[in-house]
Formats: C-alpha cells, structure tokens, sequence
C-alpha cells in the first residue's frame, strides 16, 4: 500500500499563489484536475517504497553511448523528468535530446569532485520556466548533482525518496511550485545541504526537529500550510536567514532563540498564529535591539503575541 506521502499527492489541488516575496513571474495555472492527474502520474510512476533499486540504470538499454556511466545515468534521468512533463510553454526542454546532456538548457556540468577527469552533471536550473509536470524517481541516479533549482514552475506531487541519494545536494529550491504532502523528510538526508527553500508551496504538518540542526545557511519555510509549534531545536540552526511566515504556526517562539545570536542577521515569523509572549532571550539578538531613531525589538503584527 503507498505510504502516506505518496497518498497525498493525490491532493494536489490548490492554486498556486501568484504573489511571492523575491520573483514574480507570469504562469499558466493548472486546472484541479489536471493538478491531481500530474499527482497520479507520479503516485503510478513510483516504485513501492519510492526509491529506485540499486541496479536500475542496468536494466535500461540505451542506443547511444557517453563519455562515462555517470553520465549515462544523467540521461536516463533528464529524459524520464522530461516525460513526466506536461507543459513546457517556453520549449525550455525543446533541445533535451540526444547523449550530450552536458548542452542541454538548464543543466550544468564540471568536473566530478572525486575525479577531475570525469565530467559530470552538477546543476540544474530551470527557474520561472512555467512547466507543468513531476519529479520522477529516476532524477536520484544524478548523484554528483549539487545544485537543484526548479522555482517558478508548475511541478506537483512529492519530493521521491530516490533523492536521498544525492549527497552532494548543496542548494535545493523547489519554492513557488504546487508541492504537497508533510514536510519533505528526504531532504534531511543530505549531508552538504546549506540552501533550502521550500517556500510557496503546498506542504503541511508539523516542522521536524530535525531540520534546524542542519548546517544550513538558509531556510524558507513560508507560504505552506505548516501548523504546530517551532521545535526547541530553533536554537542549533546555523542558519542566517530563516522565514516562518503565512503558515498556521502556533505556540511560542523556543527559548533557545537566543542561542542563534552569532548566526543570525534575519528571521521572519509573520502571519502566523502565535500567542504568548516573546521570550526575554530574544534580546540576544542584535536584530531585535532597539536601534537609534527606530523601533523596539518587540514587534506583534500579525500575531497574538503580548510584549512582555
């Protein structure tokens, strides 16, 4: 039986918001049910625990041939994300075609960091390209991938399993898409992630404790439908961005806020529903002192917080 996650791809449903806080750009809204087709194409597509088995790329045969197997994976994978793809209305994926991937729109080689005379696929970026489609289990054969950036699109579903794999991941953006499910566990896997940016889209749930005891650098958890409280971990992020706001977050902000000081230049909880009081070990932070000519550290808009 699929799991949880994979279930509730099958809820894709709510249209994206047009409105976010660095781009704006002009996209093609999906219809509900062609959001929740695109949802069911993936839930089908998956394997039954979500990853791929430890030999797939052997049981594909290709006529072509590559420059190495790293690449060869690399295509295998690129051509499945392109079949998962519905709309493409700027052609942006019109010449992914043939074994030089390394030309491909949006996809970035170098050499592999564990032999440099090995090219490699090491990013992909494919921002504010409007297309309409979801993230196959098959991208986790780019396992030298370090940079995924796919904002401003129309993908849906869930994040696979198969991801766990890509150990290099250092900046992973899938903001302003029609993601859904809780919390996108997978991510916590990868050990060199410094930049997550889930912004914008559909999760739910509750934070994990887990994710702010990441050496991460940045973290955009805003514009979801995330509820509960933020967990007492706040205070091991490294982060120097963090951006809680227009959730359903409840509670108050951890205590251990304070230990954050050295980090810290930003962080935005607006929009939410807190209540209580702001904790005293928030004056730690330089960001929240009171500065010449401006205004007070304590700030309430949007929230149900009392100044203490």
């Amino acid at each position: 039986m699929a799991n949880l996650p994979i279930m509730q791809a099958l809820g894709c449903f709510i249209l994206l918001s047009f409105l976010f806080s660095s781009v704006s750009s002009f996209s093609l809204a999906l219809s509900d049910a062609e959001a929740s087709l695109i949802a069911r194409r993936q839930l089908l597509s998956l394997p039954e625990d979500g990853d791929l088995p430890d030999d797939f790329e052997y049981e594909i045969d290709l006529v072509v041939t590559f420059a190495n197997s790293r690449l060869r994976r690399a295509y295998i994978a690129l051509q499945a994300w392109k079949n998962a793809m519905y709309s493409d209305p700027f052609n942006t994926t019109g010449n992914w075609v043939g074994a030089n991937v390394c030309a491909y729109n949006g996809v970035f080689c170098a050499p592999a960091l564990d032999d440099s005379n090995l090219s490699v696929v090491a990013g992909v970026d494919i921002n504010h390209a409007d297309i309409a489609g979801y993230l196959p289990a098959e991208l986790g054969l780019m396992t030298d991938l370090a940079l995924f950036h796919i904002n401003s699109n129309r993908f849906c579903g869930i994040i696979p399993k198969s991801f766990s794999r890509l150990l290099l991941m250092h900046e992973f953006d899938i903001s302003n898409n029609r993601f859904v499910g809780p919390f996108p566990t997978v991510v916590l896997s990868l050990p060199a992630l410094r930049y997550l940016d889930i912004r914008f889209n559909d999760f739910e749930g509750s934070l994990p404790e887990e994710v702010f005891e990441k050496e991460l650098d940045a973290l955009f958890v805003n514009d979801n439908r995330f509820t509960g409280s933020i967990p007492e971990t706040l205070g091991q992020s490294t982060a120097s961005v963090v951006v809680f706001a227009n959730n359903k977050l409840t509670g108050c902000i951890p205590k251990s806020i304070g230990k954050m000081a050295n980090t810290l230049n930003e962080i935005v909880f607006s929009n939410n529903d807190f209540g209580g009081c702001l904790p005293t070990e928030i004056g730690m932070l330089e960001l929240f002192r009171p500065k010449e000519g401006g205004a007070s550290g304590c700030f309430t808009q949007y929230t149900n917080w009392v100044c203490p």
